[in-house]
């Protein structure tokens, strides 16, 4: 349980920071270009998976330490599957430029990630 706290404790300012930054650059920029997704879509799913993933791996860590390493590379392997599934809609409207919302997904993807990777190595270090 304190592992947990102790995620939370850094994870929930990191992703308010995180959205609210986002969210008024989208809203500066919404003049000018029209964002296929939310911000709040993209931040429920990348705040729930990180949060779903790191829960999964402290309990590997718990039942089998030294396989937590390939606890994350599989998760992070299932995580970009399931990142893959939520673009589906994007890539089937034919929106005329993707990459600004692939960008809009993807920034916050790989913070969300570099923050779950920090996590694991110090999940992997105290065990």
């Amino acid at each position: 349980m304190n592992k947990v706290v102790d995620f939370l404790k850094y994870f929930v300012p990191f992703s308010i920071v995180l959205l609210a930054t986002q969210y008024f650059i989208m809203q500066s920029l919404s003049d000018k270009l029209v964002f296929f997704y939310s911000v709040w879509s993209i931040y429920i799913f990348n705040i729930v998976a990180t949060f779903l993933v790191y829960l999964f791996l402290i309990y590997v860590n718990k039942i089998f330490p030294t396989y937590t390493g390939f606890a994350f590379l599989g998760a992070s392997f299932f995580r970009m599957m399931v990142a893959i599934i939520f673009l589906i809609p994007l890539i089937k409207a034919g929106v005329k430029d993707p990459i600004i919302d692939l960008g809009a997904f993807f920034i916050p993807y790989f913070l969300f990630l570099l923050f779950e990777t920090y996590f694991t190595v110090r999940l992997i270090n105290k065990s």
